[in-house]
């Protein structure tokens, strides 16, 4: 085949997807059965709801029409500029992926990937031979790994925990609640269900990270929580580069910085097409400069805001100098939702 896909994810379901609207042959393995959900904060920005439209896709959610940052009784919001997010259940993308997927004729198989070699003629997994390899197995890639791209590092390490809660949603906005050592994400996702991710540097479980945020735990009060805790983490993973030969990582698998930004499935879009059209031109290399420039702009930004925010007073500064600066909030707001590489 001319390509193969690991990892059965969001980026490597579009991936795939680029890959046989480009007229390759092409496949994914997964090792996990049927729908997979994931622990993440679930608000699409403007640019991936685009580039899922573009694809053809359309999950459905809630429409959602910016960001509020909260601390205590202090609020500030700003719209998207350009077009409505989506707040989506990580299961519903999945599926609407995975079906879109299937439709187009590509095969998706249940296999785990044990052993990868290549030549200067292709890519061999597993004994399976095929022209290119997608990498999209996630932020602990295993393929990383094997080929010795992944990069350690003593960074600050954050954690991710998410549940959902049954109740009507109180905001058309996702709502950043910041605390001293925490965010917390609040998305609505359909019109009875809102998904609250905290992100810490803490260790604890779920309601002890959540005290964190009184108010808004007081407003959950009420509310039943739906489905069991997830966690993913830690989110800071580096790599010497994004290729290996024939090899091209994709999504989390390519590196992260942090969830801060909530641009992961936006990013990971941009990045499964521009895979698609190095393989397309059987230029890997290509691959590995365009991924600098769509990750440019996330990754000075997640990194500047991370560095500001380690400080007790500048974290606790944020909300009221967005306050007394709203434009230079609204322009922040404003590239987070644009697309990947503009």
């Amino acid at each position: 085949m001319d390509l193969l896909v690991v990892g059965g994810g969001p980026a490597g379901l579009a991936t795939a997807l680029h890959a046989a609207r480009a007229g390759l042959e092409v496949a994914v393995w997964e090792q996990r059965a049927g729908t997979v959900d994931k622990a993440c904060g679930e608000g699409l920005m403007p640019g991936a709801v685009a580039a899922l439209a573009a694809l053809g896709v359309h999950p459905p959610g809630r429409d959602l029409r910016g960001i509020t940052y909260v601390s205590g009784p202090r609020r500030v919001g700003a719209d998207f500029r350009a077009g409505p997010g989506r707040g989506v259940r990580r299961t519903v993308l999945h599926a609407a992926l995975r079906e879109a997927v299937l439709a187009a004729g590509v095969r998706v198989e249940q296999r785990t990937v044990r052993r990868v070699e290549q030549d200067e003629g292709g890519v061999v997994i597993d004994g399976t031979r095929a022209g290119h390899l997608a990498a999209a197995d996630g932020l602990h890639s295993p393929i990383r790994r094997s080929l010795g791209l992944h990069r350690p590092r003593r960074a600050h390490r954050r954690h991710g925990l998410r549940r959902h809660y049954v109740s009507a949603p109180w905001s058309d906005r996702v709502e950043v609640h910041w605390a001293r050592d925490a965010e917390a994400y609040v998305t609505p996702v359909s019109d009875d269900l809102v998904g609250v991710a905290v992100l810490t540097t803490g260790r604890g479980p779920y309601d002890d990270q959540l005290a964190a945020f009184p108010e808004l735990r007081e407003r959950l009060a009420g509310a039943v929580a739906a489905g069991p805790v997830r966690g993913a983490g830690p989110f800071r993973q580096d790599t010497h580069a994004r290729t290996a030969g024939r090899v091209l990582l994709v999504g989390d698998a390519a590196g992260y910085v942090d969830a801060l930004t909530g641009e992961g499935i936006a990013l990971a879009l941009a990045q499964a097409s521009a895979a698609v059209r190095a393989v397309v031109d059987n230029d890997p290399a290509a691959y590995e400069r365009e991924w600098r420039l769509l990750t440019r702009r996330h990754r000075w930004l997640t990194q500047a805001l991370l560095g500001v925010t380690r400080i007790p007073s500048v974290r606790s500064a944020l909300v009221p100098a967005a306050q007394r600066l709203p434009g230079l909030f609204s322009a922040t707001v404003d590239a987070l939702a644009r697309p990947a590489g503009t």
